[in-house]
């Protein structure tokens, strides 16, 4: 038995040039395959630091009617509930920054001092905001490290940032990260890079003592369907306005995004295991031109007693041989690809020891199944003929 086993991995390099188009034609099929689980891994991970970092992973409190107030008091009220683990409020407005010869579009969000306690701001140089800022209504702005990088926006220097109908100067007294970066990475011509200034700085140029929302943390084991709804009725009863406040859970639109994300790797995915089936088929047109090539061969063997089963088992051994190392190199090339999108974007590739048994278990079954006709063929032929067979 291993001298068939032998022989059917010597025959495959037979042929060198034909060999290596059938290992490639395999290949592309388990790169697609494994790309795609990856990118899509990839995507939901930084998906997930994105939103986190831009303070969606939890619940925010938005007032629908004009008259229902959402100032400090309810803001103090929210962080007393105990299914709260921590609140911050926030006022924005996409505005303009006036540079030397230039402007540009960007996210101006008014903050408070905890605001790193709510969303992930990593402070690279600088300080953040403090009481006094916040008090004192203090015209001082945080950028992001992107802003900084392009406008050569260094500490202490000053910003003309418009707000409202106010246009003033802003010094500049530190420089954050936000969450991973990754979106106004990829998008930074569609997304504006985002500036913040203490929330009481922004009220004062709107004129309006109210926020646009209070973004909520609530405590990781708390159900936040629960949580939304209890927060609703207390502000509601609170306020004495019913109807006109709205409590979302962010989090659902990451589920909504995590869907989407399926979706798109399952199309992809799709269109991998097309590659595969080709592959097959290609495998099996090698396997009959192999059989063909090797009539006489076989006539021989035949001759000389051999059985079905084990011609059968030589041509499968074959094409298992052949869908393995193909697979193997589509694994290879497929990770290498994904390593490096994952070192491009910033984000940590996990090596998923199930994704890569299950392809190869497909991918030889599939490049077996095929070559079982082949093999039969191999088999079912008659002798004399064979051997006449020039």
């Amino acid at each position: 038995m291993p001298e068939i086993y032998l022989k059917s991995i010597q025959s495959i390099f037979t042929n060198k040039a034909r060999a290596m188009l059938t290992f490639f034609s395999i290949a592309i099929g388990v790169c697609a395959v494994i790309l795609t689980v990856n990118i899509a891994s990839l995507g939901n991970t930084a998906l997930t630091n994105e939103i986190e970092g831009l303070g969606m992973s939890g619940l925010s409190v938005s007032a629908g009617n004009t008259n229902a107030p959402l100032t400090v008091q309810e803001l103090e009220s929210i962080k007393s509930y105990p299914e709260v683990s921590s609140a911050m409020p926030l006022v924005f407005e996409t505005t303009e920054v006036y540079l030397k010869n230039d402007r540009k579009s960007v996210y101006l969000w008014g903050i408070d001092n905890y605001a790193d306690k709510a969303i992930s701001l990593k402070l690279l140089s600088g300080r953040f905001f403090n009481m006094g800022d916040i008090s004192g209504s203090s015209k001082v702005c945080i950028v992001d490290e992107k802003f900084a990088k392009e406008n050569y926006a260094s500490l202490g220097k000053e910003l003309t940032i418009k707000n409202g109908d106010t246009t003033g100067k802003y010094t500049i007294i530190g420089i954050i990260k936000t969450g991973s970066g990754l979106l106004q990475n990829v998008m930074g011509n569609i997304i504006p890079d985002f500036i913040y200034i203490p929330y009481s700085t922004m009220q004062g140029n709107m004129a309006s003592n109210n926020f646009s929302q209070i973004i909520i943390k609530i405590p990781d084991k708390a159900d936040p369907d629960k949580a939304e709804e209890t927060i609703l009725k207390k502000i509601e009863r609170q306020t004495n306005f019913k109807n006109s406040y709205t409590v979302n859970n962010l989090t659902r639109q990451k589920e909504t995004l995590d869907n989407i994300i399926l979706i798109f790797s399952l199309v992809l995915s799709s269109i991998g295991a097309v590659s595969l089936i080709v592959a097959g088929i290609n495998t099996m047109n090698i396997m009959l031109v192999t059989v063909k090539e090797r009539t006489r061969e076989i006539g021989i063997k035949k001759a000389l007693g051999a059985s079905m089963g084990s011609i059968v088992a030589e041509f499968l051994v074959m094409s298992a041989v052949i869908s393995f190392i193909g697979c193997l190199s589509g694994i290879a090339v497929g990770f290498v690809l994904s390593w490096i999108i994952s070192i491009n974007f910033g984000l940590t590739l996990d090596l998923n020891v199930d994704i890569i048994l299950i392809t190869i278990f497909v991918t030889v079954f599939t490049g077996t199944a095929f070559g079982l006709y082949p093999a039969l063929k191999a088999a079912k032929m008659d002798p004399v003929e064979a051997l006449r067979y020039i």
